[in-house]
């Protein structure tokens, strides 16, 4: 049985509990936040002893695994402490995305894992939904060829305006991700960002891409699309055929090169996701298989290094933005991030 705890006790914390407390391979023992009232609500809620400090957690409770699910600025800002007291306890860790809003902060917590041996895994949930687990599956075995251009469009309605880069570093660690997952590491991106009226930060996105195999892909995000529509769109294509994967996990669709019959893989009401809160039940449930199976830390899905490379993108983007959408090289981003606004 494996024994998990739960840090930070918003709405996406509570949903961590849910998962651990529906695992019958897991057992929630410790919730903690440091407002007393939504730690001991959620004890109650899911039958584990309430916490207010972190360290008197760790010190007190017999624990496997740690979900930190603190938010902060940009979504990530608070994930550094409580993460790096965790690993530091010898405990494996799945961080909220972004991992950190910060490189600096990100590479700290992967290399702190590295130290300690212990795994190190992030909540970039899209790419765990059965669909996507069979697009990728078609892409190992050939199906699609070589792989010529892959596009993404993420878009949603979020009215927030705490910083200029807050849709770029709390949206599209998902985005990222995925163009990663299905198409290998990204070596450049140029940036063109801009604002819907009346908004204050850059809140719709268009960027290309070069990915270091020689494919090339674009990237579309929006936080202005708010409506009813489907949020999320992505498309690989190679010598072999394309397929297309509609709003996350509802429908996935191999278009082949030289054949007329279609491929169709089907999310199902009765066995498949049956909705958005369950992308992170596949996510969460995923990460205590590996560490049931004993998979090496490195060798982890969605890790905190793939969480890492995907906001280094993010800053990659940000830069080209700043120069103007100048094409910028992924591996020439510093730690350091820039601050403010231009």
């Amino acid at each position: 049985m494996i024994k998990a705890a739960v840090i930070g006790l918003n709405h996406i914390g509570l949903i961590h509990c849910g998962v651990y407390s529906d695992n019958p391979d897991v057992r929630l023992v410790a919730v903690c936040d440091l407002r007393g009232d939504l730690a001991e609500r959620a004890a109650e809620r899911f039958h584990a002893k309430a916490y207010t400090s972190v360290p008197e957690m760790l010190a007190a409770e017999e624990i496997d695994l740690v979900s930190v699910a603190t938010g902060g600025l940009e979504n990530g800002s608070h994930h550094r402490e409580p993460a790096l007291q965790a690993i530091e306890a010898g405990k494996d860790v799945l961080v909220e995305k972004p991992i950190s809003n910060r490189l600096r902060e990100a590479k700290e917590m992967v290399e702190a894992a590295g130290r300690k041996g212990v795994r190190l895994a992030c909540n970039l949930n899209h790419r765990f939904v059965p669909a996507a687990l069979k697009a990728k599956s078609w892409i190992d075995k050939g199906d699609l060829g070589t792989l010529l251009f892959l596009n993404m469009r993420l878009t949603i309605g979020n009215p927030n305006e705490s910083t200029p880069w807050i849709q770029l570093r709390a949206l599209h660690p998902h985005s990222f991700d995925v163009l990663r997952y299905f198409g290998g590491d990204i070596s450049r991106v140029q940036s063109f960002l801009t604002r819907a009226p009346g908004r204050g930060v850059w809140s719709t996105a268009s960027i290309n891409l070069e990915f270091a195999s020689g494919a090339v892909g674009h990237l579309t995000g929006s936080y202005d699309m708010f409506g009813g529509h489907p949020i999320e769109h992505c498309e690989a294509a190679g010598t072999g055929g394309r397929f297309v994967l509609d709003n996350v996990y509802e429908r996935l669709t191999f278009y082949p090169k030289d054949r007329e019959e279609l491929r169709v893989f089907r999310n199902s009401i009765m066995s498949g996701a049956r909705g958005f809160h369950d992308t992170f039940r596949y996510r969460l449930n995923a990460f205590v298989q590996e560490i049931k199976d004993d998979v090496p830390p490195d060798r982890i899905a969605g890790s905190g290094a793939d969480a890492l490379a995907v906001q280094r993108i993010i800053e990659a983007a940000i830069l080209s933005h700043r120069e103007n959408g100048s094409p910028v090289r992924v591996d020439e981003v510093g730690d350091g991030t820039p601050e403010g606004e231009e």
